[in-house]
């Protein structure tokens, strides 16, 4: 990457780490002013993120996983036995501030806070956590495409997911996905309602039917 630490506005920055598998993504999100952070989805390789932010001065504060599949967990055990932390999914307790992670839950982090969005679809327990003005959208939104569903109940959850709340933020907020699928490392809500195909279906038909035949338009439009 061009610029591997992405200042996202005053107050904070945002580090994404090519952990391995595949293509996953994490995260290191934080607070300029005060050195905290949160860490997100430590698949594969929680040392490279965690050695960061003890290298540069950053004190974690949170483990977040944004769902409960193998590639986004597999690092918790390690992240646990580096930080003392428990990772935390939807539904679980944070066991310093006692909060539970639920849809609308706040986790102070600093100046900033982490919010919690319950963003149902690829997995029943996904969640986005937006960070100032960073959204991190685990399997639920890539740049240029969205997570796999069936195309039934995950389907339409997935897009009332994307419709009811994240499309609901602020066009300047940035996509950091779990991933480095579609077209692009990251992006910004706006320019996914702009050039994302799957947010440019104007009915969820259309969305669905876009999944179904997503191989052939791949194919067409030279995505990998």
């Amino acid at each position: 990457m061009k610029n591997p630490i992405r200042r996202v506005s005053m107050e904070m920055f945002v580090k994404q780490f090519k952990v391995g598998g595949d293509r996953n993504f994490g995260y290191l999100a934080a607070d300029d002013s005060t050195g905290y952070a949160a860490v997100i989805d430590p698949s594969y390789s929680p040392e490279m993120i965690i050695e960061f932010a003890k290298q540069n001065g950053f004190e974690i504060k949170y483990i977040f996983n944004t769902h409960d599949h193998f590639d986004h967990t597999n690092g918790n055990e390690k992240a646990y036995k580096m930080t003392g932390l428990a990772p935390l999914m939807l539904d679980s307790k944070d066991d310093i501030t006692g909060q539970r992670v639920k849809d609308g839950a706040r986790f102070p982090l600093g100046e900033l806070e982490a919010v919690v969005f319950h963003t149902p679809g690829h997995t029943a327990d996904s969640i986005c956590i937006l960070i100032g003005d960073a959204l991190f959208t685990g399997d639920t939104l890539f740049v240029g495409k969205v997570g796999g569903t069936d195309f039934g109940k995950q389907a339409k959850s997935e897009y009332d997911s994307l419709h009811n709340k994240i499309l609901k933020l602020s066009d300047d907020i940035r996509i950091f996905p779990g991933h480095d699928y579609g077209v692009a490392p990251e992006s910004t809500i706006g320019n996914e309602k702009k050039t994302n195909p799957f947010i440019l279906c104007k009915d969820f038909e259309s969305f669905v039917d876009l999944k179904r035949n997503w191989l052939e338009y791949k194919k067409k439009h030279g995505i990998k």
